[in-house]
């Protein structure tokens, strides 16, 4: 059955979220992602902005406050109804999270076998992608053989192998060179175009500033910089 569509695919209201018994990580966070569009979230390191990424992929629940992906209460869902909203999101992890016993192909491969997707198809798309985001003559290798640059790629490539509904990537570029951030930055873009919503963490203000039409959520010290939510375009950046 087809998923219900929703005009703001993500709705944060009042979210607060803390780690044991120390200061709110996050505090007051409120803010809606329309469907379909573009965004960069931006701040300082420390300024929650993983912790942030963490509740919209599902892998934290927040301390208070209301959210809702796909139109569903995610904070009250029990745990069993998790995991069909995952497979909704694509993420690109800081630390990749590949697994180690399986070959760059078979990670980019391993979402459309959860989803059981016929091989014969499974090999054109993971072939395509794995050409696409350079790594063809590395495609049997295992993860701890390839560079950090090069298992960057493998995890982008298996976050957007399945045309998620919305993508989160926590700094997707931050271990590749400049020509090949751009091409990966030209990859989410094409994916958003198809209809992905595309949440993207950075400190690069020059990465922000290759897509003009995207639009720019700023944290400081875990609350928007903006206190009504709203979200702008990014500043123009010198070349």
């Amino acid at each position: 059955m087809k998923a219900r569509a929703v005009a703001n695919i993500v709705q944060f209201e009042n979210v607060g979220l803390r780690y044991g018994m120390g200061a709110e990580t996050l505090s007051d966070v409120t803010f809606t992602l329309a469907s379909g569009a573009f965004y960069f979230l931006t701040g300082a390191s420390g300024a929650g902005k993983t912790s942030l990424l963490k509740l919209l992929y599902l892998a934290q629940r927040p301390s208070r406050g209301l959210i809702r992906l796909f139109g569903e209460d995610v904070v009250g869902m029990p745990r069993e109804g998790l995991p069909a909203l995952r497979r909704r999101i694509g993420v690109v992890f800081q630390d990749f999270r590949l697994v180690p016993h399986l070959s760059a192909y078979d990670n980019v491969a391993l979402p459309l076998r959860v989803d059981g997707v016929d091989e014969t198809e499974i090999e054109e798309r993971v072939s395509e992608m794995i050409a696409w985001v350079g790594l063809s003559g590395r495609a049997s290798a295992r993860p701890a053989t390839l560079s950090g640059g090069e298992q960057q790629r493998v995890a982008i490539a298996r976050a957007v192998i399945g045309r998620p509904e919305m993508l989160v990537a926590d700094e997707p570029t931050g271990n590749v060179d400049p020509d090949m951030a751009n091409r990966l930055l030209h990859l989410f873009d094409a994916l958003n175009r198809l209809g992905t919503t595309v949440v993207v963490a950075t400190h690069d203000l020059h990465l922000v500033a290759r897509v003009p039409n995207a639009k720019i959520m700023r944290l400081e010290r875990g609350r928007l910089g903006d206190p009504t939510g709203e979200l702008r375009y990014p500043p123009r950046v010198p070349a």
